[in-house]
Formats: C-alpha cells, sequence, structure tokens
C-alpha cells in the first residue's frame, strides 16, 4: 500500500511539474509571435527543425538547432545570451511543442508559434532563405520577391519574373541585370533616373515583356503599355495591374512628383495584394487601396515621407507585411515599434 501511495506521489509531482513547464511557454498566434520578434532586443528566434527544412525557408531571423539532435539544450544553452527569452517554431507545432517543454525545464522563459511556419504563411507572413522572400497566395500559389536596390525589385510568380523600377546603377551600387531572368513583365512608376534606366530595361528585354510605365516613362523609351491613375490591365492570366495615384503633397516638395502623372502599382497575383507605392507621400487615395497584403513605401526626404507620414500611410493603408524602401540613409527605427503592435509585421530589407 505504502508503495502504491509513493508511485501515486510521484505521478502527481511529476505532472504538476509538466503543467507548470507548459504554463510557462507562451502558445502565440502569428500575428502575437510576429509582435514579439519584431519588438523584443532580448530574444533569440530558433528554427528547431531539420537543416534541410530551414534552408527551403525560415522566418527571418531565425537561428537554426534541430530539436532531434542530441545536445539541443546544449547547443541553445551555447547560441542564447544569458537573460534571453527563446521563440521556438516548427511545421505545424508538434515538434516546437516538445522543444519548448525541454527548454523552460531547464529554466528558460518560451514562446511557441501555434501551427508552426505552415501556420505563419497562411496567415499571409513570410519565410526567407535569404536574397528571397517568400509568400503564399490565398490560393496556395508561392510568390517570391527580391529586393534589390532603393526602388527596384523583382517579383516570380507562376513562373513568371516581374521586375519593378529596375535600375542598374545608383552611385557605388550596381544590379547586373544581365545575370537575372529576362522579365515577362516590366513595370515602371516614373522618370527620374532611380526608377527608369533605359539599359536596364533592354537587359531585360525578351520578345514577348510587356512593359508597363506612365505616360513620361513609356515616351522616353519609345514603347510600353501606358497606364495613367485609375486605369487597370491584365497581362497575364491571374495577374492584374491597377496605377494608382503617387505625388507630394507638402508645399516645398510639389515640384518632384506632381499630382496625375506618376503611378503607384496596386497588383494582385492570384488573390495576393501587393501595393508597391513608388515615389509619394501619405495621400488621401491610401485609404481607397481597400484590402492589402504587402505594402511597399518609400521613406526618404525631400522627395517621400518622413518615418512619421510613413506610419500614418501604413496606418491607414494597414496591410499585413510592410516593407520601407527608396530610404537612403534614413533612420527607420521609430517604425517597427510604432507599427508591429497593431498587427503589422515591418520587414527590413538592405534596399539601400
Amino acid at each position: 500500500m505504502r508503495i502504491k501511495t509513493l508511485i501515486a506521489m510521484a505521478t502527481i509531482i511529476s505532472t504538476a511539474s509538466s503543467c507548470s513547464a507548459q504554463s510557462q511557454t507562451e502558445l502565440l498566434t502569428p500575428v502575437k509571435f510576429g509582435e514579439l520578434i519584431e519588438t523584443n532586443r532580448q530574444l533569440t528566434l530558433v528554427d528547431v527543425r531539420t537543416a534541410e527544412e530551414y534552408q527551403e525557408g525560415h522566418i527571418p531571423g531565425a537561428i537554426n538547432i534541430d530539436q532531434a539532435e542530441s545536445n539541443f539544450v546544449e547547443e541553445v544553452k551555447a547560441a542564447v545570451p544569458d537573460g534571453n527569452k527563446v521563440a521556438v517554431y516548427c511545421r505545424s507545432g508538434r515538434r516546437s511543442a516538445d522543444a519548448a517543454s525541454r527548454l523552460v525545464a531547464q529554466g528558460f522563459a518560451v514562446a511557441d508559434l501555434e501551427g508552426g511556419v505552415i501556420n505563419w504563411q497562411q496567415s499571409g507572413l513570410p519565410v526567407t532563405t535569404g536574397p528571397m522572400d517568400y509568400y503564399l497566395t490565398p490560393k496556395g500559389t508561392t510568390v517570391a520577391i527580391q529586393p534589390l536596390m532603393h526602388a527596384s525589385l523583382r517579383i516570380q510568380f507562376d513562373k513568371k519574373e516581374i521586375e519593378i523600377d529596375p535600375v542598374g546603377k545608383l552611385g557605388d551600387r550596381t544590379t547586373d541585370y544581365s545575370l537575372l531572368p529576362k522579365a515577362d513583365i516590366i513595370l515602371i512608376t516614373h522618370e527620374h533616373h532611380d526608377h527608369l534606366d533605359p539599359q536596364a530595361v533592354k537587359q531585360l528585354m525578351k520578345a514577348d515583356t510587356t512593359v508597363v510605365a506612365n505616360h513620361n516613362s513609356a515616351e522616353i523609351l519609345g514603347y510600353g503599355h501606358q497606364m495613367a491613375n485609375g486605369d487597370k490591365f491584365s497581362p497575364a492570366p491571374n495577374i492584374e495591374i491597377e496605377a494608382v495615384p503617387a505625388y507630394n503633397t507638402t508645399p516645398d516638395r510639389l515640384q518632384f512628383h506632381p499630382k496625375g502623372r506618376d503611378n503607384g502599382y496596386l497588383l494582385t497575383l492570384d488573390g495576393l495584394r501587393i501595393y508597391i507605392a513608388g515615389d509619394t507621400e501619405c495621400i488621401p487615395e491610401m485609404a481607397d487601396l481597400g484590402e492589402v497584403d504587402i505594402a511597399f513605401l518609400p521613406c526618404n526626404l525631400p522627395y517621400t515621407m518622413t518615418p512619421d507620414q510613413l506610419i500614418k500611410a501604413a496606418e491607414t493603408i494597414r496591410p499585413k507585411v510592410l516593407y520601407p524602401y527608396h530610404y537612403g540613409d534614413t533612420d527607420l527605427s521609430t517604425i517597427t515599434p510604432a507599427l508591429a503592435p497593431q498587427g503589422i509585421y515591418v520587414r527590413i530589407c538592405p534596399f539601400d
């Protein structure tokens, strides 16, 4: 009888210990998990999947320590600075839950991503391989985005190569477009030299490339499908382009980007809506864009927005993911703390 009592007591203690460990693990939705990893400066993000899974695409900023390795806990201890919280995730949540339990038992404060990286991507958030960020459309098709330089980026979707404002050289920075795939679609917002580079466009051209541009850019090139603010165009199945306004509103900046001349673009890929703002300040028309999944907003003086204007624009648009771009030497440090608590994931990439 005494042995049975001791066993029962041991079971109760073990169960209580397990429940205590679990209670110290924060199980967070993707939005809350994103807010945590963006705003907590004393946090280490750990992908506990295999190295092969990690290389296929991981949450930006994550290090990889496979929870299946026998020295997993020791590797975490070596990688995580004293006092840091640990945020863990796996594919669907099973392996990270086990990893979290083991780390809590070692005294770590741990947050776990509910539903894993599958839920993260289904919530409209990116995984990355380094040069490319990957998103899923509502129908599950992959969209890859690569920031290049300043206002230039490339998008891959459904075997289509889409180039935005390709420019080969700005100061001492270069992009060699001869090394990239030929473009199926090229979008040009306006004619300024940091957005329109005829030589880069020429390098990307093939026989069936569609060039979409505002009036002045098409005139300079001598070709292209001209779009004005409000125009819509579908150059391929499941690809829709809408030209939207982009202009300055501050009195001493009106000469840079007058209203009605330049384009921003709302690009819809299989239901995924990407807003490429071009050179603009925070303008009233942003309230009319509708749902936006990913937004590229410019942030540099005196030509586009201040950080405060960008924050206001993001609060108006409310994208799931925000990329500040065209930012030069602008201090972006206030943007993430302001927007992450509002559920906007800020992805700062080295455009400049």
